[in-house]
């Protein structure tokens, strides 16, 4: 189908639909009518989506992400403004939109055409195309906020190392490679050794596997880290809790290790230490465009590329599964335009 300059021509779209009978999920490409579109203000004809972790879960009918069917998914899109009764946004203006219910509780990025509330949509940065806004999308937001939350905390490249778990997913990708170029000395933890090669080309410079990072140990153990970026939790958290130097801190954005952990309060009374709760979904609106030009300037990696890989929407279905057993490395972006 191609793509007229608004939406008056256009009466249908393709998109990517979750259903659900009894306890099953089932996903099939649809056409759709244009009024079939969602709630707001501003439509959008969507260029590029991405694959999160969190779309995955939305293909599961005990995933808790998705509470009513049918449903769009995809929590991240991009693309050109068709329509606006939203007058912070024009016709032709390229946008992006994260987190909020996108792809949770509102049709979201993996269909042609999307409409959503003004106050979730970004304007895209001038040096930031929709493609690249979707390469970082939720994950190298997360990132960002990571980032930004341990420097709110006052470590700085010389304090220390930082360790980022999950290294090779979409996150930790983000992580080593914005922290990196910031001149952070970076070390990453990884079960793959056969992405060893490629966290040191994103800018790591010691690679732990994960038994390293997930032993049960002594409440406090020998200072290693000013900071980490955890996306596992669960036993690995705890360990960086007992290994963090004197007032380091962990910003927490994943659970792909559990959502349970267990520690002591003997790192938090003995060193000062911090536990740091990262929100990409509610993070709010009016802070959201500060973040996403610092991504597109100093927190832009110099190895963008090396993380994404594209697909179409006809192959989304198996990488949705392949996110979930942890086998995908770096960013998908699904190609819509």
């Amino acid at each position: 189908m191609g793509f007229s300059k608004g939406t008056s021509m256009t009466t249908t779209y393709r998109a990517f639909v979750l259903s659900k009978d009894g306890d099953t999920v089932g996903a099939a490409i649809q056409h759709r009518n244009m009024s079939t579109l969602g709630d707001g203000n501003v439509t959008i004809r969507v260029a590029w989506s991405s694959i999160n972790y969190k779309d995955g879960l939305a293909t599961l009918s005990k995933g808790g992400i998705v509470r009513d069917y049918p449903r769009v998914p995809g929590i991240d899109l991009s693309g050109i403004v068709t329509e606006s009764s939203d007058a912070r946004f024009k016709e032709g203006e390229s946008v992006l939109v994260t987190g909020f219910g996108t792809g949770v509780s509102h049709d979201g990025g993996y269909a042609e055409y999307a409409r959503v509330p003004g106050d979730w949509v970004i304007r895209c940065p001038e040096n930031l195309s929709p493609r690249e806004a979707m390469i970082f999308g939720t994950a190298g937001f997360t990132a960002a906020l990571a980032i930004q939350r341990l420097e709110h905390q006052g470590i700085k490249p010389e304090s220390g190392p930082i360790l980022v778990t999950g290294a090779s997913g979409g996150v930790g990708s983000m992580a080593i490679s914005m922290l990196s170029k910031l001149g952070y000395e970076v070390h990453a933890s990884t079960g793959k050794t056969a992405e060893h090669n490629y966290l040191k080309q994103l800018g790591a410079s010691i690679i732990l596997s994960r038994d390293d990072v997930s032993t049960q140990g002594r409440p406090l153990e020998k200072e290693k880290w000013a900071g980490a970026v955890d996306q596992v939790g669960g036993d690995t958290l705890s360990w960086i809790l007992s290994t963090l130097k004197y007032e380091g801190a962990v910003a927490c954005t994943g659970l792909t290790g559990g959502v349970k952990f267990r520690s002591t309060v003997m790192p938090l009374l003995l060193r000062g230490v911090s536990v740091l709760g990262v929100d990409s979904v509610m993070y709010p609106a009016s802070s959201r465009a500060t973040l996403w030009q610092r991504i597109a300037g100093e927190l832009r990696p110099d190895h963008l590329e090396l993380i994404a890989e594209e697909l179409d929407l006809e192959h989304i279905a198996p990488v949705l599964q392949q996110i979930l057993k942890g086998n995908i490395r770096g960013r998908r972006i699904v190609k819509l335009d």
